[in-house]
């Protein structure tokens, strides 16, 4: 049987912070904040409840693979349907290596990924983002073909503003596929 590997935690004391107890990854580390007049036993009990809430609602957040593809399954049958034999992906996906890019897709091997970056996003914002990736499996550039095939998506507009918007506002550099 696998053991899981505790995450690394950083305490982070506040002298500002009253009562308030939070925290969140920062890649493979876990931050927990706290207030200053904590003793070392409330923060030894905080930082394991803190663990387990993060624990908790990241397996909320996140789907599985096989979740992924079905979903995707579901779009192809739903928005491109003249293309079914041709889009379904041999695999769908959530990686955590993506940093340019919310999707990726290599058409030769029917390979999507999809950013982890986006899975506490709106639904219809995934759907894009798996959409767009599910429509390079027809047309592998972003030709005006391939635009067409995306806008059968109603909210498509809506999602790039949204991908956009938090581009912006995160200062996040986007490669075009």
């Amino acid at each position: 049987m696998a053991r899981t590997r505790k995450p690394v935690v950083e305490v982070r004391r506040s002298q500002r912070r009253r009562r308030t107890v939070s925290a969140y990854r920062d890649g493979e580390r876990v931050v927990v904040l706290i207030p200053d007049r904590f003793s070392r036993a409330e923060e030894t009990e905080w930082v394991e409840r803190m663990l387990a809430r993060l624990a908790a609602r990241e397996e909320r957040v996140r789907s599985t693979d096989a979740e992924l593809l079905a979903r995707a399954r579901r779009l192809t049958t739903r928005y491109l349907p003249d293309h079914v034999h041709q889009v379904m992906p041999a695999s769908v996906r959530w990686v955590t290596n993506q940093n340019g890019r919310w999707g990726s897709c290599t058409p030769d091997d029917g390979t999507i990924r999809i950013s982890h970056r986006i899975q506490e996003m709106p639904e219809w914002v995934i759907d894009y983002v798996l959409l767009h990736e599910l429509a390079h499996l027809v047309v592998p550039s972003h030709n005006a073909r391939f635009w067409d095939l995306v806008a059968r998506y109603p909210k498509a507009e809506r999602a790039r503003g949204y991908l956009e918007g938090i581009s912006a506002a995160t200062g996040l550099v986007l490669q075009d596929d």
